[in-house]
């Protein structure tokens, strides 16, 4: 960050928008809006941020991109004097990665476990890890290993399209066939239907590009 003319370069402090996650019926603790100037606060382009509590996570935090935002999940126990400056790394890692990309398969494997917390009752798979040779489908579950594979084409797709095909896969831990239940649990992600349709265009214009 360089200093401006005449003076000295101060970070902006952005709004730090607080969302509690509901588990079994109860809302969790929320969390307090951070009142230190953040060190991650560049300028008036600087991405809202969203801090979610999760009582299903005991030790591990994570933060990723979801619709532009940066999306941070922290264990519900975490002392708030320990707060301010874990969500501030956390941010500050998140911002060294492009909006949407989830190149690894660790980014993967943390982005999944937000999502299953959020969306899928905590499930979790063996291993969830990026593969070349679907490219005649989007992601596959094995029940038998409960790994989950999702194509490499999906790294090119926004973020919002990636979660919902890992809830989709998610939901195959639970309910390893398409029936009314399967649905019911992959539809609370909000926007599963609507990537489907993007997915379905998406594939379109793939075909047509080769």
């Amino acid at each position: 960050m360089k200093p401006r003319p005449g003076g000295t370069a101060r970070a902006r402090v952005v709004p730090v928008r607080v969302a509690p996650t509901r588990h079994n019926g109860r809302m969790a603790d929320p969390l307090p809006v951070p009142t230190l100037p953040l060190r991650w606060t560049r300028d008036d382009r600087s991405p809202e941020v969203v801090v979610r509590t999760s009582t299903r996570r005991r030790k591990t935090a994570t933060a990723f991109w979801e619709e532009g935002r940066i999306v941070v999940v922290l264990p519900a126990r975490v002392a708030l004097a320990n707060r301010d400056e874990l969500i501030d790394w956390l941010v500050r890692r998140t911002l060294a990665k492009r909006p949407g990309a989830t190149s690894s398969d660790d980014d993967l494997a943390e982005r999944a476990a937000a999502l299953a917390d959020r969306y899928v009752d905590g499930v979790r798979p063996t291993a969830i890890r990026w593969v070349t040779n679907q490219d005649k489908r989007w992601g596959s579950c094995s029940t038998d290993s409960g790994e989950i594979r999702l194509s490499h084409r999906l790294q090119a797709v926004p973020g919002w399209v990636l979660d919902a095909a890992i809830v989709h896969e998610l939901a195959h831990l639970v309910h390893p066939d398409h029936s009314p239940r399967f649905h019911a649990l992959a539809d609370r992600y909000p926007r599963q239907r609507e990537a489907s349709v993007f997915l379905e265009g998406y594939s379109l214009g793939l075909r047509a590009s080769t």
